[in-house]
This record gives C-alpha cells, sequence and structure tokens, in this order.
C-alpha cells in the first residue's frame, strides 16, 4: 500500500499551496524558499498553526537558489534527501517560479528576464531527480502569449523527453470558491513508470473537473453589482441571485478580519484620502486604487506594480487580514507582526489561493486512487 506522497516544495514563499497540499494528506519534508523574510512568515505560520517541522528542512538564502540545485554540494545535499524520502514513498515537487517576466502587467520579459529563468530551473530541477510527480504553477500569460508560449512549450517537450506524461489546464481560483478572478496555468507531470506500475494507463484522464465548485460559465453570467456611490461605514445586505461565498464581504466575516492578527496591517495614506472617498464602491476599471464591491468577487489579488485596492466602505486601503481572506486562507493563519507591509503585501500575492491549492491536491489524490494513499 502507498504512503502519503511526500513533498519537495520549492519557491514556497509563505506556505499557501503548501498548506493546501498538507491538509490534503500530503507531507511537506522540504521547503524551499530564497526570500529570508518569506521563509521567516512560513515559520511562524507552521509553529502558530502546530504543523509539523519538514524532515528535510527549511532552505533559504543561497541554499535555497534553485538554479544552483543541479550540481555541486546543494545538488548533492537534496539527492540524498530525495533518495531517503523514496524507501516506499511517492515524491511530488510542487512549485510556482516567481512569474513577472510572463506577466502582461509585470515585466514582461519573458524567459530572458532573471525571472524567467528562474522557471527553466525548475524544470531542470525536476529533470535531474526524477520526482514521482510535479506541479508548475504560473501566469497565464506564459501559457497564452505567442513569445512565452513558445518557451512553454519548449519545457513541456524537455520534460516528456524525458518520460513524464503531461497535463494541464488554465484554471480560475474562484472555480474553487475563492473569491477572486485569478487565472493560472497549471502543469502537472507524472513519470511514465511510476504510472506504469500503479496501474495507469498513458491515456488517463485527469479529474481537472471533478473538484471545480462554480464553473467559470455560471460565475461570470451572474448578475454582479457593478458600481455604486461610496458611502463609509455604510451597511447592505447580499442581493439573492449572487453566490454570496464568492463576495469579498462574506469572507471578510467567515475570517472575522477585524479581530484578525493583521487586522491593523494596512498602509495609511500621508496623501489622497480625499480621492479615495470619491471612488465608487465597485470600481475597479482603473489601473490603481481599485475600489472592491462587498457582495463581488474581488480582481485578482496581486499587490505589486502600483496595484492598490480600496476597501469597499472604509476610507484605506485594504488589511493584510483582508488581503489573507481573499485568498481564502484559513481563519487562523496569519503573518508575523515584525514582518514590513511590503513584504506582508507582497507574500499574499505571491502566494496560490488556498482553496484552489486544496482543490488541485484533491485532483491528483483522485487520480492515484485516493483508497491507496488516505
Amino acid at each position: 500500500m502507498m504512503q502519503h506522497p511526500i513533498i519537495f516544495s520549492f519557491f514556497s514563499g509563505s506556505g499557501f499551496l503548501d498548506l493546501g497540499f498538507e491538509n490534503t494528506g500530503y507531507k511537506i519534508a522540504y521547503i524551499n524558499e530564497i526570500f529570508p523574510p518569506f521563509m521567516s512568515a512560513y515559520r511562524y505560520s507552521r509553529e502558530i498553526l502546530k504543523l509539523p517541522e519538514p524532515e528535510y528542512g527549511y532552505h533559504q538564502g543561497e541554499d535555497a537558489d534553485v538554479s544552483k540545485l543541479t550540481q555541486g554540494n546543494a545538488a548533492q545535499k537534496l539527492n540524498e534527501f530525495i533518495k531517503d524520502a523514496r524507501k516506499n514513498n511517492i515524491i511530488g515537487f510542487i512549485g510556482g517560479p516567481p512569474c513577472p517576466d510572463f506577466s502582461i502587467g509585470g515585466k514582461n520579459k519573458g524567459y530572458l528576464g532573471e525571472n524567467g529563468q528562474l522557471s527553466s530551473a525548475y524544470i531542470e530541477l525536476i529533470c535531474q531527480n526524477l520526482p514521482d510527480l510535479f506541479l508548475f504553477e504560473n501566469v497565464k500569460g506564459l501559457w497564452r502569449t505567442k513569445k512565452h508560449r513558445l518557451f512553454y512549450e519548449c519545457l513541456k517537450r524537455q520534460l516528456q523527453e524525458i518520460g513524464y506524461i503531461l497535463t494541464e489546464r488554465l484554471i480560475n481560483a474562484i472555480e474553487y470558491g475563492v473569491p477572486q478572478d485569478r487565472d493560472r496555468i497549471i502543469l502537472i507531470g507524472f513519470k511514465n513508470n511510476f504510472l506504469q506500475d500503479i496501474g495507469i494507463k498513458n491515456d488517463f484522464i485527469f479529474p481537472w473537473e471533478k473538484y471545480i465548485r462554480y464553473p467559470q460559465n455560471q460565475v461570470f453570467a451572474y448578475p454582479w453589482i457593478k458600481n455604486e456611490p461610496f458611502k463609509e461605514n455604510s451597511f447592505t445586505y447580499c442581493p439573492e441571485n449572487i453566490p454570496q461565498e464568492l463576495t469579498v464581504e462574506y469572507w471578510f466575516l467567515k475570517n472575522n478580519v477585524l479581530h484578525h492578527p493583521n487586522s491593523k496591517h494596512y498602509f495609511q495614506p500621508r496623501s489622497g484620502i480625499n480621492k479615495m472617498a470619491i471612488i465608487d464602491e465597485g470600481d475597479d476599471s482603473r489601473k490603481s486604487f481599485k475600489r472592491l464591491h462587498r457582495w463581488r468577487y474581488s480582481p485578482t489579488a496581486c499587490y505589486g506594480n502600483n496595484e492598490v485596492h480600496l476597501h469597499p466602505y472604509k476610507i484605506r486601503r485594504i488589511s493584510v487580514a483582508e488581503a489573507l481572506a481573499i485568498q481564502s486562507l484559513p481563519a487562523n493563519f496569519s503573518l508575523p507582526e515584525n514582518m514590513s507591509l511590503t513584504n506582508m503585501f507582497k507574500t499574499v500575492g505571491n502566494g496560490v489561493p488556498y482553496l484552489a491549492a486544496q482543490a488541485l491536491a484533491e485532483s491528483v489524490i483522485d487520480f492515484l486512487g485516493v483508497e491507496t494513499i488516505l
């Protein structure tokens, strides 16, 4: 009988993707994040959530440079961890390399950019260590933009040549109950001989749609309220003809954001308060200073590149607690108080929405045969 999959996590950030997998029965054994503040936040959240220490440790700084994990002492150390973990276990790699070089709203430098090269490094790492399965997450620009798509297809061929069977889907986080319109390309691969060993044929159908709770064609067809005049501290009822659980206000209440440890963590503007007060509730048409509507889902939670989301009925930007709710994190997930506001919002925006991560993890377990794993 197969044991729980052992997961090696790369570009871990503060662990949103990992948490989705861990709470679905996987064992997170190795955590890799090059940016120390994010790793500190990850360790803090694991302590708060009372999760076990990863068997093969936390790796940050130079020790976590994925581009250097394919050679020298770092590669040998990782290989030893993997060799030890392989004893009667399924080995999985999961990770979403930093993606602004493929983002239309970001740097758009593609594979030549510093972050773009990390996608190549992650694929090289997979090819060198040959995990039984892997997950690769990135922005839709890598999949949809013509010049980036060529690079993406080259990565896929590299994986296929080494013996991986691939399946992919452009997902939207809202499909899984996340109150956010967030597209991402997900590529999942399985080693051909691994599938043969467990009796799965190469012409398999992966259950991408099984864990979708809100099909996109239905979600975006609801009569969502567009804009309403902003009224500070106003109260309104949720319309009856929309799914309330996909609205930001539902999640603000669900996560009790006003009493969350990160409730007071938001940027205090030095100026521009008057400007905030004249933006309609729900007006997200501008490049920045988008005001959320309490009874609608949020635009993608990307808080870099001057992307500013305003609270629906308060004259301020949203708090870290509210941003975590928009990412569908459990109410007891929090970030350390000594983390800078910039890093807090950056790590929240970079993370994979928790409910989407959980659904992806469930899909893989379902595909492999839940009765043989859990």
